[in-house]
């Protein structure tokens, strides 16, 4: 697994970011050597966090974790790359089986208790034309995280998200 390390707003010693890499690159075993994980850094109101992207052929992990220890949050990251690879671990058996991750005997020591995703409910939603904040007014007087719009300028379906540090995302499609 290829590691890149993302240093913004704070000094991070050699000594750090060679422990973040080490940490993460534990997670190694669940991917093969093309996988590649960006590690960001920064600092927030005294606290640490820790951003982690994992993209593999056909998946993308990712986590965010903040604590006042650097160190404390990229433990807490790689419980929850963990946990989302052992919740996923079905889909992920299916995926190693056909070649994409290289085989591990990780799924052993798993817990069997599938989970069916289960769709309970289908919306229409008419995608219409406006800036990416129109659509992020529309959003927030919905009372929703995201909402999908067809971008006046790109003419393209993109999503306005709301990030957990309360500004917005724009995530475009191609």
């Amino acid at each position: 697994m290829k590691t890149n390390i993302y240093v913004r707003k704070i000094e991070l010693g050699k000594e750090k970011k060679e422990m973040l890499i080490k940490k993460i690159d534990k997670l190694g075993k669940f991917f093969d050597d093309e996988a590649q994980a960006d590690i960001v850094v920064s600092e927030q109101k005294d606290k640490m966090i820790v951003e982690v992207t994992i993209r593999t052929a056909d998946m993308i992990y990712r986590a965010e974790e903040r604590d006042v220890e650097v160190y404390n949050a990229a433990d807490d990251v790689v419980d929850a790359i963990t946990k989302q690879i052992r919740k996923n671990k079905t889909r992920l058996a299916k995926k190693l089986r056909e070649g994409v991750s290289r085989e591990v005997d990780f799924f052993d020591e798993i817990p069997q208790d599938d989970v069916e995703i289960k769709i309970v409910k289908t919306k229409t939603h008419h995608v219409k034309p406006m800036s990416a904040e129109e659509a992020v007014l529309q959003m927030n007087l919905l009372g929703h995280n995201f909402f999908v719009f067809r971008n006046a300028q790109t003419n393209t379906t993109d999503i306005v998200y709301r990030r957990k540090d309360g500004n917005y995302g724009l995530i475009e499609t191609d």
